[in-house]
């Protein structure tokens, strides 16, 4: 049997998941994981639900069978093959933990992913990632090129088909055009425990402000800087006898830790927008193995 999975957001009201299971159920289909979350202050509902398919029916038999449950409850669907890996293409500039930590996890088969391209406004990172047999592509970016560079950055996207942009350490802003054509397929990670510190150097900041914890947030892009809903966090303590240099090394491998959970996050489709939030329900059992072990 194959395994796929449910995605469903809709208004909340009575019976959705007893019709969902039912439909499932007459279909041949065994449910192995399911999560849901009601939001009553916005008044949506969120489920995600695994399953294995029965040899005689397809992904796009369900998808047509299921229309008629989808209008009743005026839900947005979709059906998702498991084994399908999400097409990705990684932008880096200077600093590369997160870019290298990414392409180990990608390597030995612990991110449900396919990096098909990797962009940066330097070629510090070339050889790294033509050695991984990925297409490398230096863009650069100024002030007076910027729509230019953002028109070749969206060709490598398309050409590819990438449904995902991962911005790993990647040091420049994005228009607000291509962040609203990119809404919810652009992950970003900030050295900072958001919305504290803000904008540029957060580690000084956090330094200058004599912090106890330090963090890093994995968060979508919107037009507003650092201000896109948050997939992931995480933090790591710093005492006062440490620099703002000390908090740059300690906070590396937190900030490659929460970008790597917040990227198999989404390609395993477990993140919904909620307007200016996500919900991000639990993996599915097995969703972490590795296909190798190095």
């Amino acid at each position: 049997m194959n395994r796929y999975c449910l995605t469903v957001t809709c208004p909340s009201t009575v019976g959705i998941v007893a019709a969902i299971s039912t439909f499932l159920a007459e279909h041949g289909c065994n449910i192995t994981d399911s999560s849901q979350f009601d939001d009553m202050e916005n008044g949506q509902f969120f489920m995600r639900t695994s399953f294995q398919l029965d040899a005689g029916q397809t992904p796009d038999s369900l998808t047509e069978a299921f229309a008629e449950i989808a209008k009743r409850f005026d839900m947005e669907y979709a059906f998702h093959d498991e084994a399908r890996k999400m097409k990705v293409v990684v932008m880096v500039s200077r600093f590369g933990h997160c870019l290298n930590d990414l392409l180990y996890r990608w390597r030995i088969g612990a991110l449900p992913i396919e990096i098909v391209a990797v962009i940066s406004n330097h070629t510090d990172y070339q050889k790294v990632v033509v050695n991984h047999d990925i297409p490398f592509h230096c863009i650069k970016v100024t002030p007076e090129n910027k729509p230019v560079a953002e028109a070749a950055i969206m060709d490598v996207v398309r050409d590819t088909g990438a449904e995902l942009v991962v911005l790993a350490r990647y040091m420049q802003i994005l228009s607000d055009e291509m962040c609203k054509q990119m809404s919810g397929r652009i992950i970003n990670i900030h050295h900072s425990f958001l919305p504290s510190f803000k904008g540029a150097n957060p580690y000084k900041q956090a330094f200058q402000r004599g912090v106890k914890l330090i963090g890093a947030t994995s968060h979508y892009v919107t037009a507003d800087l650092d201000e896109g809903p948050i997939i992931e966090q995480d933090i790591v303590r710093v005492t006062h006898a440490q620099s703002a240099t000390d908090y740059v090394s300690l906070g590396r491998d937190v900030e490659a830790q929460v970008l790597a959970r917040a990227v198999h996050a989404h390609a395993n489709r477990r993140t919904f927008l909620n307007k200016d939030k996500t919900v991000v329900f639990p993996a599915s059992p097995g969703a972490y193995s590795s296909e190798k072990m190095g």
